[in-house]
């Protein structure tokens, strides 16, 4: 590994916090809808204003094409905020944009992404459907062309933020005809289109960010399509990762500042005999292994950032930070409830309680999104360890 930090990144790194310490919401951000939309769009707009908006994106395109220490930099002491790693700026910052400055005409370019990265819009993503979602080239939502337009018709699931996006990244089936990796179709699609319906997923831990999205014969102008007709997969597994793997280093230090936490809330709380937690010997090895689990999690953050700064794309070792941080991050926050003890049963009466329960609850879905545990285990036995399929 390959990572050093210069005097100037040090400099820019008390740069960095200043301006967050100064600048950051210390409101509570709203948990979903609009409210949580309206949070979010302010957050980047002042962002955007101060030259913060795009750390990643290239200077053409109105960011600021940081080096990848810098990059690194900024995602770490963004971290220390508290602020969510993801929320309705994800898709359009992390995938839409670097899709569209990747293979998008001048046009739509032009029209997309300064709203993108001025904070005037949301996108979600149009992907995963009942029946493709770690499979996600067996998508049947259909698109037919019918003069300068694509008529489509079908489902999507998961769609985070759906109820609250202006825009969509959709993939639709265009082609029925050949191989499932071809016949698919990019295309932007207008979320205010007659047709579309969005309906709320409650989940278990009382969001509702995920959404079912139908389509019933929805016309979207062929001038929205990305790329090609029936090069819709080429298209999505070429969207640049401009981050090169350090937007997951906002999660990998808050996981670690979690701990951190915890050891301290275990050494305020009593047990039933009324002595600290943190005496129990069991509790405090656990507590130990979770602080070195995040540190070995950074370190492989660090590994995967280093190799991909010497490559054009980035390796299967992301998969490997995704599948590590999902059974930690279950782990920690499942420590979180067991500190908690009897008051993680009742309805939390303070802050700091409702934040593990949440946390606790919105772990499982670490080892679903962005690509099921199982699917991040065969890349890594195939790419990494040369296993057979």
């Amino acid at each position: 590994m390959d990572l050093a930090f210069s005097a100037a990144d040090d400099a820019f790194r008390d740069e960095v916090r200043t301006w967050l310490a100064e600048n950051a919401p210390t409101e509570r951000r709203p948990r979903s809808g609009q409210a949580a939309r309206d949070f979010d769009l302010g957050w980047q707009r002042k962002m955007y204003d101060a030259g913060w908006g795009g750390v990643a994106w290239p200077v053409a395109y109105g960011g600021r094409d940081l080096p990848l220490t810098q990059q690194l930099i900024w995602y770490e002491e963004y971290a220390r905020t508290g602020l969510r790693p993801i929320d309705t700026r994800f898709v359009g910052l992390a995938h839409a944009g670097p899709t569209l400055m990747a293979r998008a005409t001048p046009e739509q370019r032009t029209f997309h992404l300064e709203k993108i990265l001025r904070g005037d819009v949301v996108w979600c993503q149009g992907f995963s459907e009942p029946e493709a979602g770690s499979d996600l080239a067996s998508l049947r939502t259909r698109a037919v062309v019918d003069g300068d337009e694509l008529v489509v018709t079908g489902q999507k699931i998961w769609t985070s933020y759906a109820d609250v996006a202006d825009w969509q990244e959709l993939l639709v089936r265009t082609n029925p005809d050949v191989p499932k990796h071809k016949g698919i179709t990019w295309v932007i699609c207008d979320m205010r289109l007659p047709g579309i319906d969005v309906r709320p997923i409650r989940t278990m831990d009382g969001g509702a960010d995920f959404n079912e999205v139908f389509y019933d014969e929805v016309r979207i102008p062929l001038t929205n399509v990305v790329g090609d007709i029936d090069e819709g997969w080429s298209v999505a597994m070429s969207t640049l990762s401009f981050e090169r793997g350090t937007a997951f280093t906002i999660s990998q230090v808050q996981l670690a500042s979690s701990v951190e936490r915890l050891i301290e809330m275990a050494r305020r709380r009593t047990s039933i005999n009324g002595t600290p937690v943190i005496t129990d010997g069991a509790l405090a090895e656990r507590l130990a292994r979770a602080r070195a689990d995040c540190a070995a999690l950074r370190a492989l953050t660090y590994l995967g950032i280093s190799k991909n700064a010497r490559s054009d794309q980035p390796g299967p070792e992301g998969s490997m930070m995704k599948l590590q941080y999902a059974d930690v991050a279950k782990r920690i926050y499942r420590l979180g409830i067991e500190i908690l003890g009897a008051r993680s049963l009742a309805i939390p009466d303070d802050e700091d309680d409702t934040e593990w329960v949440d946390r606790h609850l919105l772990a499982f879905s670490s080892s679903i999104g962005g690509g099921t545990s199982e699917i991040q285990r065969n890349i890594i036995g195939e790419r990494v360890l040369g296993l057979p399929r």
